[in-house]
């Protein structure tokens, strides 16, 4: 076992060369190494991620700082009615998976909206991908299950064999649009999507890639799979880049997101005090994404109906939300067998007009949650000048800086 199998821990696979300690502190658990810091549940893929230059957050020697991260391109994708040939093309997507068909049309809208330089400004190695997803492979398992128990391994299909691996169904979009700085995958329940946010904002904060493309997708549950009634299929993928390049180029900026993921216990969840333990973990994610007790603040939450849903959903008071003032009621969306539905609310509330710091809460009922802090453009923000609102006194982008009392990108837990 080499020092990366060592360091990614239980529940992550990494590809290619041992991944190399990165300037700065990513995590309160393991100081400096961002392998560490994705956690479980995360595929890694492509080549090494490393230091691409200059301090922790800075971009490459001569090119622009990545501190102040910006969305600049947003693309979803329904697979009601979806047709690969007229989203991707005619030739060459057939046989791919429809969780990674989803993802490229996906990602292709966000550039487009984005503009071609946004990738184009920066060399290969400066940019990197982060998808998360919970359902993309089932489906494709199941017909696999299928042939090896009926008429052998030697009939699996070598087009679509390789991907029983699941940190292969972001490869295609790492290779069509030369992605070589990272290319992560990630598969906790529910937060998986916000997870690739936080993380794919991490590595660039941390100087190792100066662009990403990062969301969800997901591709509907066999009949008869648990949770096949409320499964989600679709992508979701948004352009970051730094705010500096961004106004260089005259593109404009849809605003600001910051992710903090954490853990609530199903046992501590299922207590008297489950409310007040969910209230806390929140009222610490949102402080350390930098949004202000006394800023007003929307709500959106994705939740089921598990111990962990419904502490959380009790958790949305004002009260249990550190005095910060409703903008408008929660809205309580009911949560499908998937990761996708968080990661649409935030490419929704980055596409509403501009107003209140809104925040996308989301929870499975294993113990995974995360809060996604949006913070809109301004409404006097032009394409020649992006602008962007702050969320408190210090909007750190992608909740990358340090949290209070702790160091940079420290994550929020129970545990």
């Amino acid at each position: 076992m080499n020092d990366a199998d060592a360091a990614a821990g239980p529940g992550m696979v990494t590809r290619g060369a041992s991944l190399g300690r990165v300037g700065g502190e990513a995590s309160g658990e393991a100081a400096g190494d961002a392998d560490a810091a994705a956690g479980p549940g995360v595929a890694m893929n492509g080549a090494p991620l490393r230091r691409v230059g200059g301090e922790a957050n800075e971009g490459a020697a001569g090119g622009d700082p990545v501190l102040g991260l910006v969305v600049t391109g947003i693309g979803t994708v329904d697979a009601d009615g979806f047709d690969f040939r007229a989203a991707l093309g005619r030739h060459g997507y057939k046989y791919l998976p429809a969780a990674s068909q989803y993802f490229l049309a996906a990602a292709k809208r966000a550039l487009a909206q984005a503009g071609p330089e946004a990738l184009e400004a920066v060399g290969p190695e400066e940019r990197g991908a982060a998808v998360g997803t919970n359902s993309a492979a089932v489906a494709l398992h199941h017909r696999m299950d299928r042939t090896v128990t009926t008429s052998g391994a030697g009939d699996l299909s070598p087009v679509t064999a390789p991907y029983f691996s699941i940190n292969l169904f972001g490869s295609r979009l790492a290779t069509e649009h030369d992605l070589k700085g990272f290319n992560l995958t990630f598969t906790s329940p529910r937060v998986a999507g916000l997870e690739a946010l936080q993380t794919g904002q991490r590595a660039l904060l941390t100087g190792r890639a100066r662009r990403l493309l990062a969301g969800a997708t997901e591709e509907a549950l066999p009949e008869g799979e648990p949770g096949a009634g409320t499964s989600e299929a679709g992508a979701v993928a948004l352009v970051l880049e730094p705010e500096p390049a961004a106004r260089s180029r005259g593109a404009a900026a849809l605003g600001r997101v910051g992710v903090r993921s954490f853990f609530l216990p199903p046992k501590a969840a299922a207590s008297a005090e489950g409310a007040e333990r969910a209230a806390a973990l929140l009222r610490d994610a949102l402080d350390a994404l930098g949004h202000r007790p006394d800023q007003p603040l929307a709500v959106t939450a994705v939740l089921d109906g598990s111990p962990v849903g419904e502490a959380m959903a009790a958790a949305l008071d004002e009260k249990g939300l550190g005095g910060r003032p409703p903008a408008g009621k929660p809205e309580l969306v009911p949560a499908g067998a998937g990761a996708l539905e968080p990661v649409a609310r935030v490419a929704a509330a980055l596409g509403a007009p501009a107003g209140h710091a809104h925040a996308v809460i989301t929870a499975a009922a294993e113990g995974n949650a995360a809060v996604c802090l949006v913070t809109p453009a301004r409404t006097d923000a032009t394409r020649g000048g992006p602008d962007v609102t702050s969320a408190g006194a210090d909007a750190t982008p992608a909740g990358a800086g340090a949290a209070p009392g702790g160091s940079a990108g420290a994550e929020v837990s129970s545990r």
